[in-house]
């Protein structure tokens, strides 16, 4: 399991490369990735800033990590969030699971994704020409996560 927290930028495609290099014991890698948007909510976005607290942020990401990839029985999972500011066109997560079968990989990346729309201990905030707005998780991400807990 690979957790990363980082205010430096990445590239999806060869981190998600990277993490399935030589598995030939897997059958199925599935990944997401997160880019910011340059409008939210009919509003321009000129910077995405992601607020963590060093150290707490990564455990409760690995934890809830570890409990999806047993339920879902993926031997690994890779989750790479930035922090700090990211600007419309950068990849801000990337979460991807290998697992012997497509559908539990699928659902591994679904469940994980949603835990980090709703629960992670990352503080958003957008700037953009009418200033500055706080993220908070919209109601049908909650939804969902509440949906895949009773499941």
């Amino acid at each position: 399991m690979d957790i990363r927290v980082t205010a430096a930028a990445f590239d999806p495609q060869a981190e998600a490369a990277g993490f399935a290099a030589g598995r030939h014991d897997m059958g199925a890698l599935v990944s997401f990735t997160g880019l910011c948007r340059a409008a939210s909510d009919g509003k321009a976005v000129a910077e995405l800033f992601l607020d963590h607290y060093p150290g707490f942020t990564e455990r409760e990401i690995a934890r809830i990590a570890e409990d999806i990839a047993a339920r879902c029985g993926c031997p690994d999972l890779l989750v790479i969030h930035r922090v700090g500011r990211v600007v419309p066109g950068e990849a801000i997560v990337l979460v991807a699971a290998l697992s012997g079968h497509r559908a539990d990989a699928f659902e591994a990346v679904r469940l994980l994704m949603d835990y980090l729309k709703t629960d992670a201990p990352l503080w958003k905030r957008e700037t953009g020409p009418d200033g500055v707005r706080w993220i908070a998780p919209r109601a049908e991400d909650a939804a969902r996560r509440a949906e895949a807990e009773e499941a």
